[in-house]
């Protein structure tokens, strides 16, 4: 297959990016590439809402700005904050105009929230679906545009460059270029190529390296181990958010409710198994701190107490009130016994966000030519070392539109200019090898891939979670060293799967989460080493 526009994933990002690019070029196509249906993304289980100064007489540009700097403690991009939060409220208005609909109070202005970090009321949402309500408008908009094709239930297994017509690339090599990728069709359960002039990925997060996490099952890294093995660069992987409130089930392992960060913005109170109010002893922000200061202030309070969980106290709530904001989390705690109204939510903390990722400029172009990144998959300099609640919606829209923009340009420029490469390699041409799959069997034995994603879920989370140590981080990466020997040898002999694909993913983002942990002796933002307490003057991002 052959497309001028090709996307890979179809969250916020993706189908932001599509929308901009098959209204500029009608006469294009453009292709939307999804591993299950189209809306299952991480963008639809985003509850709390997007941040962006929407009332100019109490809020600011630069309090906005101010607040994602503090939270992401010295390592931001000041440049890249300031846009994205500029740019950020036209982004808002395009997607209100696109049909999202966002609460609003009895005077028919926004219903503003405030959330951890947040100095001003400018969270906009809708209940406690938000990302599910702007999935839903992008989707109705762009199934209206006929060039647009979503294919759905496909699984992309790697970026075509230099390297797959016979070029050693290395990190070194200049001008590595995007040609297109290699999927897996699940329903024909063929290898295709798709050749693309340029390529997006908006492949979203890792929370599946965790055994606990708030993210859907296929948030497995794809996007970030696929630009690694393509020798892309990748910064900051240390940088795991854990949201400090997941609802806690005995015995669910996996994907995790999410109780949103609004709930503490509307009051909610956290307290421990005694019932004692903790967060003012841990900072004086209280239960509005950032999410790193809270996640670590529960971490601390469940080792002390030897507990799995705190609470979250709702029940000075009215009820009528809670149900109106929060009608999905009101169901879903009645639905195991809770009532909040006479019972606390048990709520512990649950990998929930990458701050670091695919590393990209201020136009989302990657170090790789023609293709872009956006969303949560990319690094863009917003979230330094610690992102600032609400702040990824509106990342990824400002960013896909960004890499819009660049992308005209980048058109512009192809008509006159030609790669080092080109005369070797032309998109779409037969020179582009199909998939080698000769001399592989269908695995024996499922328990070989099953049993090492389990292993290595217990190993990360063990190990790499909200608090790390040297020792701790050694004993993990000899044990993913043994899992990527494992599984590799496992991958050149038997056919490919998503099942094996996203576990030889995993390792790999796994694998830089805990080299990017090792290289940063110091504490600072999501990363805590109780080797190296405090933070230092080490300013600079980590980049593999």
């Amino acid at each position: 297959m052959q497309t001028d526009f090709l996307v890979i994933g179809s969250g916020i990002a993706g189908l932001t990016y599509a929308l901009k690019v098959a209204n500029a070029y009608p006469d294009k196509t453009i292709t939307v590439i999804t591993k299950t249906q189209s809306d299952e993304t991480n963008t639809k289980y985003a509850q709390g809402g997007i941040a962006a100064v929407m009332d100019f007489d109490k809020d600011s540009f630069n309090k906005h700005i101010e607040d994602t700097l503090i939270a992401g403690d010295g390592l931001c991009n000041r440049e890249v904050v300031e846009i994205v939060v500029k740019e950020g409220v036209e982004r808002i208005q395009e997607i209100i105009e696109w049909g999202a609909q966002f609460d609003k109070d009895r005077d028919g202005e926004f219903s503003l929230g405030r959330e951890g970090g947040h100095s001003e009321f400018r969270i906009l949402h809708h209940k406690d679906v938000t990302g599910k309500e702007m999935e839903r408008a992008l989707l109705e908009t762009i199934n209206r545009l006929p060039n647009i094709r979503i294919l759905s239930h496909c699984f992309v297994l790697d970026i075509i460059t230099q390297h797959h017509v016979g070029f050693l690339v290395t990190k070194s090599t200049p001008d590595i270029e995007c040609y297109g990728v290699y999927v897996l069709n699940l329903n024909s359960q063929k290898i295709e190529k798709i050749s693309s002039n340029l390529t997006l990925l908006a492949t979203g997060g890792n929370g599946q390296v965790y055994r606990t996490t708030t993210n859907p099952a296929i948030a497995t890294g794809d996007g970030v181990a696929m630009v690694y093995r393509a020798k892309g660069r990748i910064e900051n992987m240390e940088f795991i958010q854990f949201h400090p409130t997941a609802l806690y089930e005995p015995g669910v392992r996996g994907h995790s409710f999410l109780i949103t960060e609004a709930v503490r913005g509307d009051g909610g109170i956290l307290r421990n198994q005694d019932g004692e109010a903790f967060m003012e002893r841990y900072d004086e922000r209280k239960d509005l701190a950032p999410r790193d200061i809270v996640a670590r202030a529960i971490d601390n309070e469940m080792k002390v107490n030897g507990t799995e969980h705190v609470y979250l106290d709702c029940r000075h709530f009215s009820k009528e009130k809670f149900i109106e904001h929060f009608p999905n989390i009101y169901e879903k705690c009645l639905s195991i016994g809770i009532d909040i109204q006479q019972q606390m939510i048990p709520v512990a903390p649950a990998a929930h966000y990458s701050c670091g990722g695919i590393k990209t400029d201020e136009w989302g172009r990657t170090s790789i030519k023609n293709l872009y990144a956006a969303g949560e998959c990319a690094s863009t300099g917003l979230h330094g070392a610690n992102r600032l609640a609400s702040n990824s919606l509106l990342e990824a829209m400002v960013f896909a539109h960004r890499a819009y923009q660049h992308s005209v340009i980048a058109i512009n420029e192809s008509k006159q200019s030609t790669s080092s490469f080109s005369k070797y390699l032309k998109v779409g041409s037969a020179e582009i090898p199909n998939w080698k799959s000769e001399g592989t069997n269908v695995p024996k034995e499922m328990i070989l891939i099953t049993q090492s994603v389990k292993e290595l879920k217990l190993l990360m989370s063990d190990y790499v979670g909200i608090v790390r140590n040297n020792e701790r981080l050694f004993r993990a990466m000899k044990r993913i060293d043994l899992l990527y020997e494992e599984t590799e040898a496992l991958y050149e002999k038997t056919s490919v799967s998503p099942q094996l694909c996203e576990l030889r993913n995993m390792i790999t983002v796994a694998y830089l989460i805990v080299k990017c942990a090792d290289f940063r002796q110091e504490s600072r933002g999501l990363h805590f080493n109780t080797d190296y307490p405090s933070r230092s003057e080490m300013t600079q991002n980590i980049v593999l």
